[in-house]
């Protein structure tokens, strides 16, 4: 009777729920996507985190919500309700010296904004400062933690890119073989010879330096793996019984391909998206560190490295923080790849 339930329950979770079972299982796994979602919310809610305004407080008998606001206008919404108040809209207001101790007002975590200018320069960490400051007085937590939303916003955009290209020619390639799969696996294994930094690094030099000038270039490099899996899936999917019955009931080719295959080969397609957001952030810390990514002031993790090397002797410690933020965010992605890879296909992990 127990094993009746757990073989019902088993097939009515479907696959993705067995993924998830399994993925679950996985500590490290769950480990690294823990830091992950953790990476999402930083980045989402910076503007709360880190900012020079309250996030809501009471002047002058009014209640405001600047914080609220901030957040709201660098996601996107530019509804009239959504605008800030005066004078907390007026670049010289400072809400710091203008409300009065005795005033309501809820602080973000780090009330510093990520291009304030204090005049301690190279503080090492303090309870003011708790990363220290960069040369221009900058506090370097406020810049970490919006050099966050940079890096969640270059990985997933990049491979989101690179995800639309390698699965629409990797899919073709599968689906109707041929001449069509010939050209196309030819032309991976060009752009597979190339060294995909030093390509990205060729074609920044003739871009001008911006964050979305990086993620298009990226994700313009980063889709041969996804095209290769794509293309295996398609090719293995496409000889099964349910295809070969919707052809011979003379269902157009579009429609097999984007309503019968493709979502049944997103499974491997997903792993290697998951490493390709790993190697995305990594390489946008490189181009910012050589001057081609994220231009200053606006903050990236690879700049602010840029800046803690160039005071390497004067302030050491603030080569830490972007040195280790990038070296967890590549970690666990790292992680979630490996762990969602077993998940999908468990022979691989009782082979190993």
């Amino acid at each position: 009777m127990t094993d009746n339930v757990k073989t019902d329950r088993t097939t009515s979770q479907g696959y993705w729920g067995m993924v998830w079972n399994r993925l679950r299982q996985n500590k490290r796994g769950m480990a690294g996507l823990g830091f992950v979602v953790l990476m999402g919310l930083i980045a989402f809610f910076s503007p709360l985190l880190a900012s020079n305004q309250p996030i809501v407080c009471k002047y002058q008998g009014q209640w405001y919500f600047p914080g609220l606001v901030e957040l709201f206008q660098t996601r996107g919404t530019s509804s009239h309700w959504v605008e800030k108040a005066k004078p907390f809209n007026l670049p010289q207001f400072n809400a710091k010296k203008e409300l009065n101790p005795d005033d309501f007002a809820i602080w973000p975590l780090i009330p510093y904004h990520e291009y304030e200018q204090t005049l301690n320069f190279l503080q090492p960490p303090s309870a003011e400062h708790w990363l220290g400051t960069d040369e221009l007085g900058r506090d370097v937590a406020a810049r970490m933690i919006h050099g966050t939303s940079v890096s969640v916003k270059v990985g997933f955009i990049s491979m989101g890119i690179a995800a639309l290209i390698g699965i629409a020619i990797g899919g073709m390639a599968g689906y109707w073989g041929g001449w069509i799969d010939i050209i196309i696996s030819r032309v991976i294994e060009i752009v597979i010879c190339f060294p995909v930094f030093f390509l990205i690094l060729a074609i920044m030099v003739w871009l001008e330096p911006s964050i979305t000038n990086v993620m298009i270039v990226i994700g313009l490099t980063r889709w041969t793996s996804i095209a290769r899996y794509a293309r295996g899936e398609f090719i293995r999917i496409k000889g099964q019984d349910y295809v070969t019955a919707a052809l011979a009931l003379g269902i157009p080719h579009r429609r097999i391909m984007f309503r019968h295959i493709l979502p049944n080969s997103l499974a491997p397609v997903l792993v290697s998206i998951t490493f390709g957001i790993a190697s995305a952030i990594l390489v946008e810390a490189g181009l910012s560190w050589l001057g081609f990514g994220v231009q200053p002031p606006a903050p990236s993790w690879g700049n602010i490295l840029r800046v803690a090397y160039d005071s390497l002797r004067i302030a050491p410690h603030l080569v830490y923080p972007p040195c280790v933020a990038i070296f967890l965010a590549v970690l666990a992605y790292n992680l979630v790849g490996d762990a969602l890879r077993d998940a999908i296909d468990p022979r691989l992990r009782k082979a190993a």
